[in-house]
C-alpha cells in the first residue's frame, strides 16, 4: 500500500498516572454516548449507549480512570428476546457479589422501555430480566439508587419530549431481586428550566454529606443544532423535594467541546469526577459524541462546581495513536469490530485473512470500526481473483444500513455505490483486468467530502472517476451517531468475500 500506519495504540498500556496528573481527559475517543462509570473491588468499570450497532454495550475496565480496555459486551451476540432497537444508556449498580445493568431499548413494534440483565462478575455472561418500566410517551435512562433507609429505587426519565409533552423524572422501588417495580411511582421534577429546553434525561445519582445530588442532562443532544448541557438538583430525601441549582447549567459548552451531558460521577483518591459525552467541536456529527472525564469540587454551600463551566478536555492532538491498522491475526475479530444490530454477518479469521459471507441486502454484510477524525484515509486489500461471480466486496464509509459511500469490486468492475435514504445509486464503473488482489481506499476531508482509488499492484493508486473531485458525504451520520468505516460484501448468503487487511491513518 502506498501509505504507511502505526499500529493503534492500546489505551491499557499507558504508563501509571502521576499522583498530581490532570483527569480531564478524553477517555472514551470515538463515539461512546451516555458513558456510565462504577467502581467494583479495585476495578472501575464503564459503558456506553451502542445504539443500533453490536455487539451491545460495551465493557471497559480501567484502574485509573483514564486508560481503558475494551474486555467485552453485556450482550456480545444474541440481542434480548423482547428488544429491537435504541440499545442507549446503560447504568451499572453492584450489590452483594452481583452486578446490574439497567438500560434503554424498545420493545419490538411498541416503546421504549428501560430493562434489566444481571451477572455474576461484571464482564458477565449477563441474563436479561426483560423490561422494567415502558410508559406510554416511552421510558429511558434508568439508574439504581437506594434511598435514606436503603430501599433500592429506580430513577427514569418519561421520554415526553417524543410526543411533545414534557419530561418528568420518575421515581420507583426495586423488588428485593432488583428485577421488577414494586410500590407507586414518585415524580422527582421535570424540565421547568429555561436552559432544558424540552427535556432533562440522563440522570445519575451520588449521596454526599447527607445530601442526594442528581446530575442531569437537559435540552437538544444531538447533532448540528445541539445544545445540550449538565444540570445538578440536590435533595436530603430521594423521594423529594428536590431543589435545582441556581448556577445551572454548571457544565456548558466551549470552542473545544460541545453539548457537554449525560454523566455518571466516580471518585478516586478523594477526588470527584463526572464521565460524560461530548462533541469535539472539529469533527462533531462525523465522529459522534466522546466520553470525557471532568473533575469538579464541592464548594461551600455543598454545590458540585467544574473549572470555568466547561469541559476542560484538551483537543485530541496525537491523531496517530488512533490509527487502525488490522492484519486479522489470531482466529476471530477483535472486540472493536461492530454490525448493525440484528444483521450480525458471518465471518471467519484464519491465516491472516478476514473471510466475510455475503448478504443480499442493500447495502450487504459488513463489519466496522468506529473512526476518531473526520479527516482520514482507510484502505484494505481484498482478494479480487476469488471472488465468487454476481458477488460485490469493498470499503464503505457507513452511517447506517441505509446511507453509506461505498467502493465495491465485483464481476470484473469497480464501482462507486452511492446509499441515502435506502436508495442506493452506482456513480460511476471502470472494468479491471483480472488481478490476484485488489487495493482499495477512501479518504475523507472534515466528514464531509469523499473520493475513493484503487490500486491493483499495492503502490500506484488510480481514482476513481467522479462528477466532481470528491462526493458529498453530509448525509451520512444519523442524528446520533457518528461515521464507521466497514469493510462490505454484497450477494448470496453462501459466497464469501476475502479481505487480506483493514487500515485507517487518521489526520487532523
Amino acid at each position: 500500500m502506498s501509505f504507511e500506519l502505526e499500529m493503534a495504540g492500546d489505551l491499557s498500556a499507558a504508563a501509571p498516572v502521576p499522583a498530581r496528573v490532570s483527569y480531564d481527559h478524553v477517555v472514551l475517543p470515538g463515539d461512546f454516548p451516555d458513558p456510565t462509570v462504577t467502581k467494583i473491588g479495585d476495578t472501575y468499570w464503564a459503558s456506553a449507549t451502542s445504539a443500533e450497532w453490536g455487539a451491545v454495550f460495551p465493557l471497559f475496565t480501567s484502574q485509573n480512570l483514564l486508560d481503558w480496555e475494551l474486555v467485552g459486551h453485556v450482550f456480545p451476540e444474541k440481542l434480548p428476546d423482547w428488544a429491537g432497537s435504541n440499545f442507549w444508556a446503560p447504568e451499572f449498580y453492584y450489590e452483594n457479589g452481583r452486578t446490574y445493568v439497567y438500560y434503554t431499548a424498545r420493545k419490538k413494534g411498541g416503546v421504549l422501555c428501560v430493562a434489566v440483565a444481571s451477572a455474576d462478575h461484571p464482564a458477565g455472561p449477563y441474563t436479561d430480566h426483560g423490561p422494567l418500566v415502558g410508559q406510554e410517551a416511552g421510558s429511558i435512562d434508568g439508574f439504581a439508587m437506594p434511598d435514606e433507609h436503603g430501599n433500592l429505587y429506580l430513577i427514569w426519565k418519561e421520554d415526553g419530549n417524543s410526543c411533545h409533552q414534557d419530561t418528568p423524572i420518575w421515581a420507583q422501588r426495586l423488588n428485593p431481586e432488583r428485577t421488577a417495580l414494586i410500590g407507586e411511582a414518585t415524580e422527582l421534577f421535570g424540565n421547568d428550566a429555561q436552559w432544558e429546553g424540552p427535556l432533562v434525561e440522563g440522570s445519575a445519582l451520588v449521596r454526599h454529606n447527607g445530601w442526594f445530588y442528581m446530575f442531569y442532562a437537559g435540552n437538544s443532544c444531538c447533532g448540528k443544532s445541539c445544545n445540550y448541557a449538565t444540570g445538578v438538583a440536590r435533595s436530603r430525601h430521594l423521594l423529594g423535594p428536590w431543589e435545582k441549582h441556581a448556577q445551572n447549567p454548571i457544565l456548558d459548552r466551549n470552542t473545544t467541546w460541545k453539548c457537554p451531558g449525560h454523566g455518571t460521577v466516580t471518585e478516586l483518591d478523594g477526588r470527584w469526577f463526572l464521565l460524560h459525552h461530548a462533541y469535539a467541536a472539529e469533527s462533531h456529527e462525523f465522529v459522534g459524541r466522546q466520553g470525557l472525564l471532568s473533575e469538579f469540587t464541592w464548594n461551600a454551600e455543598e454545590w458540585p462546581e467544574f473549572v470555568h463551566r466547561s469541559p476542560q478536555a484538551p483537543p485530541l492532538t496525537n491523531m496517530a495513536r488512533f490509527n487502525v491498522a488490522d492484519g486479522f491475526a489470531g482466529d476471530r475479530l477483535g472486540l472493536a469490530w461492530q454490525w448493525p444490530i440484528g444483521q450480525q454477518p458471518t465471518t471467519a479469521v484464519r491465516h491472516g485473512q478476514l473471510h466475510l459471507a455475503a448478504h443480499d441486502s442493500r447495502l450487504g454484510a459488513l463489519v466496522a470500526r468506529r473512526t476518531h477524525a473526520a479527516t482520514y484515509k482507510a484502505a484494505t486489500t481484498l482478494d479480487f481473483a476469488t471472488l465468487p461471480a454476481d458477488t460485490f466486496a469493498g470499503l464503505a464509509a457507513v452511517g447506517d444500513p441505509y446511507n453509506a459511500l461505498a467502493i465495491m469490486a465485483g464481476n470484473g468492475q469497480l464501482q462507486i455505490w452511492h446509499l441515502k435514504s435506502g436508495k442506493q445509486q452506482c456513480l460511476a464503473t471502470i472494468f479491471i483486468d483480472a488481478c490476484p488482489t485488489l487495493s482499495l481506499r477512501l479518504e475523507v476531508w472534515g466528514g464531509q467530502r469523499y473520493r475513493f482509488a484503487y490500486s491493483t499492484d499495492g503502490a500506484t493508486w488510480q481514482s476513481l472517476p467522479t462528477e466532481n473531485f470528491t462526493l458529498n458525504g453530509t448525509y451520512l451520520p444519523p442524528w446520533d451517531r457518528g461515521v464507521r468505516v466497514a469493510l462490505v460484501a454484497q450477494g448470496d448468503a453462501d459466497n464469501t468475500a476475502t479481505f487480506n487487511n483493514f487500515i485507517i491513518c487518521n489526520q487532523r
